[in-house]
């Protein structure tokens, strides 16, 4: 699997990341140990969950997903060239709370969810360390002094931003900047190739949809990367039994599909390899973050990242609507 620069210092990551939010919480131990087997098998080496996840499953505590990996880590021997990443600021700050009683993004909680999630993965330090929601309630300088801590320590390598708009992640940067603090170096939004219909709000509590000015910025920002969430919608594009959801049904999305099966059928692709590709066909740099439940899915997906598309089939993907 081919790899790319991420940030600064020098960490490389596989073209795609591995997103473990299901892996023991919806997907059993077997099962989960069999995918991140079989990634890394594949070249993969970049894997991202967070501290909350799933905590809205029935008796969900929302320590299964970083519990798993710090069991398979063990077993495995270690964490050799592998890239992890975690979150805070989604956790529910009191058991049965929901996305409306997130923990604060203070530099405390920082610190000590930092510690909390060390633990649970089995590890001294993080590679990439996400806030995982933009919390206008803290004082962003709190925010990013609590990150830098982080990095001085020596707990986590690099940080980055999860359902930021890009003013705000400049924001947070010139204030990293004016204080010698560590600054943002990674985006994490909800993007594919279908889009949503403008303005819609999207029914997930707190998914951040990727804006075009979102793009414009990683691919003029040195060192920096967006990675792209829900990249092939719960399944929706090939799973008859996942309907597309109702904020996607609209007049731009019938012509994107009529586009995306052409392109499929050039290729011999399916239309997830496709949207992959297209993903990966940015100028900007963009990171499909994908979940799988079958090492089958898997085996698609990273057949997908070895998909060139020709610049004319990117382009006809791109301006269809």
């Amino acid at each position: 699997m081919e790899r790319m620069a991420l940030g600064t210092e020098g960490i490389a990551v596989s073209r795609m990341c591995l997103g473990a939010m299901a892996l023991g919480g919806v997907q059993d131990k077997e099962t989960s140990y069999a995918i991140l087997d079989r990634f890394v098998e594949l070249g993969g080496n970049f894997i991202d969950t967070a501290n909350c996840y799933m905590f809205w499953l029935p008796d969900g505590t929302g320590d299964e997903s970083e519990h798993l990996l710090g069991s398979w880590l063990a077993d495995r021997g270690g964490r050799e060239d592998l890239v992890l990443a975690t979150k805070v600021g989604r956790r529910p700050s009191f058991p049965g709370g929901g996305l409306e009683a997130s923990e604060p993004l203070t530099s405390e909680r920082i610190a000590a969810s930092l510690e909390e999630s060390l633990e649970r993965l089995g590890t001294d330090y993080i590679d990439l360390y996400w806030s995982h929601r933009d919390d206008r309630g803290t004082e962003l300088e709190d925010t990013v002094a609590g990150f830098d801590a982080a990095v001085k320590a020596g707990k986590a390598r690099i940080v980055g931003a999860s359902n930021h708009v890009a003013w705000r992640v400049e924001r947070a940067r010139q204030v990293a900047a004016a204080t010698g603090a560590a600054a943002y170096t990674a985006m994490q939004n909800r993007y594919s190739y279908l889009q949503p219909r403008p303005g819609v709000r999207l029914p997930e509590g707190g998914h951040v949809h990727v804006e075009p000015g979102d793009i414009d910025y990683v691919g003029n920002t040195a060192g920096t990367a967006l990675l792209a969430y829900s990249s092939l919608l719960s399944g929706a594009y090939t799973n008859p039994g996942k309907p597309l959801p109702e904020h996607y049904r609209h007049p731009g999305t019938d012509a994107r599909l009529e586009v995306l099966d052409a392109v499929a059928a050039e290729t011999g692709a399916s239309r997830n390899q496709v949207v992959l590709a297209w993903l990966c066909g940015h100028e900007s740099p963009i990171i499909p973050l994908v979940g799988v439940s079958s090492l089958a899915q898997l085996n698609e997906a990273a057949d997908g990242l070895e998909l060139r598309l020709e610049s004319e089939q990117w382009q006809r993907l791109t301006e269809a609507a």
